[in-house]
């Protein structure tokens, strides 16, 4: 998920004091930090995050901790900003000395940390962070750079996939968020992918709030389904005015959308025929995925999201690195990581590949009355 970020005011936010300048090998815990969008245009996305991490951190040190150490999580608040996403993880790896680093959120700010980590030789862990290159220089990959969730291109095309395979659309319409590259960048790996006609491409910015005259240029054309890449902000208010307007077409979104607000804004009755990408579903009978969705439903009485999910996992896997490694070298753990193979989360099984890339599989997820009644699960490319 790549967002344009907002300005955000609330102030830095700490979960455990900073550190004493000590090595890793020779601190007394385990000090991992968290890189996140906590107020701002993206809060809706790194609150849920760093919730999961502190949540998973809680439940490791309950069972004693890694290599008879207790974890330290130290969070900060980016404000949803490129600029102090930079300064959190300059203060996070050069100051609190974490071993690694989690987040951000949006690939924007994770683009603007790479460099501090790069510098630091200290890993970071993108739950959810989807921009095709961000892990990458160039045609170099970044050493200290990993994420758990799947990429845009990869989104982009299982949905246009599954617009022909599942839907059986010849006919597509797009809406499409030009002010983001995430938007656009879906777009263009949707229009590669898809066989028949593009009927129509109508643009929008982020923070519009009125679509009646884009959606007033469709209502009458002749298609079968609509590609709206963007953000559950502006994706709610289009499903709810597309469908006061007698647009009934099927609605088809990425990862964005995966956000209750997106429902809230919309109003359930109007979400019917609306389908997104996911990382996660919360429908999978897989005991992992259920524990962690009963977890979190009792620990901050509200459900888990596939954001809160992805980040459980990113925790998960610094923890198994740690272990892999039988060291807190934040080098060791660099290694480890990149070694990843079979790991198993909650949002599915995976290992890297030369790019630091999980290779792991995507869902579509069915919204009826506001509601997930099913899911569709789309393959990596082998």
């Amino acid at each position: 998920m790549k967002k344009k970020l907002l300005m955000g005011l609330a102030s830095v936010f700490v979960l455990a004091a900073c550190g004493n300048g000590a090595t890793t090998e020779e601190s007394d815990t385990i000090k991992l930090g968290g890189n996140f969008e906590l107020s701002g245009g993206a809060s809706a996305y790194g609150t849920l995050m760093d919730e999961g991490i502190k949540m998973a951190v809680a439940e490791q040190n309950a069972a004693d901790g890694l290599l008879g150490k207790e974890i330290e999580y130290i969070s900060y608040d980016n404000k949803s900003e490129p600029s102090e996403s930079t300064s959190v993880a300059t203060r996070l790896a050069t100051e609190d000395n974490v071993v690694a680093i989690l987040g951000p959120a949006t690939t924007g700010a994770a683009n603007a940390q790479s460099p501090a980590v790069t510098r630091a030789t200290v890993p970071a862990i993108l739950p959810a962070a989807t921009g095709d290159s961000v892990t990458m220089d160039g045609d170099s990959v970044l050493e200290y750079v990993f994420r758990v969730c799947f990429q845009d291109s990869f989104q982009g095309k299982a949905l246009a996939e599954f617009a022909q395979t599942d839907l059986q659309a010849t006919k597509a319409v797009i809406l499409v968020d030009n002010s983001t590259d995430y938007a656009i960048g879906l777009s263009d790996a949707f229009k590669e992918t898809f066989t028949g006609d593009i009927v129509a491409e109508e643009n929008f910015t982020a923070g519009d709030t009125d679509f009646k005259a884009i959606l007033t240029n469709i209502a009458k054309m002749d298609y079968d389904v609509i590609f709206l890449p963007g953000y559950y902000e502006e994706g709610g208010l289009i499903i709810k005015q597309a469908r006061e307007m007698g647009i009934m077409q099927p609605i088809l979104g990425p990862d964005g959308f995966a956000n209750s607000t997106l429902v809230e804004l919309a109003g359930a009755d109007n979400v019917d025929n609306v389908f997104y990408a996911s990382h996660f579903t919360p429908n999978s009978e897989d005991p992992k995925v259920q524990e962690f969705l009963a977890a979190f439903e009792a620990e901050y009485g509200k459900p888990a999201d596939s954001f809160a999910a992805l980040a459980y996992d990113a925790a998960q896997l610094v923890f198994d690195a740690i272990t892999t490694a039988d060291s807190t070298d934040p080098q060791a753990i660099t290694d480890a990581l990149a070694a990843t193979k079979d790991f198993e989360g909650v949002t599915g099984t995976f290992s890297f590949d030369e790019n630091h890339n999980p290779i792991k599989s995507a869902f579509v997820i069915e919204l009826q009355d506001g509601v997930e009644v099913g899911n569709s699960v789309v393959e990596p490319a082998k």
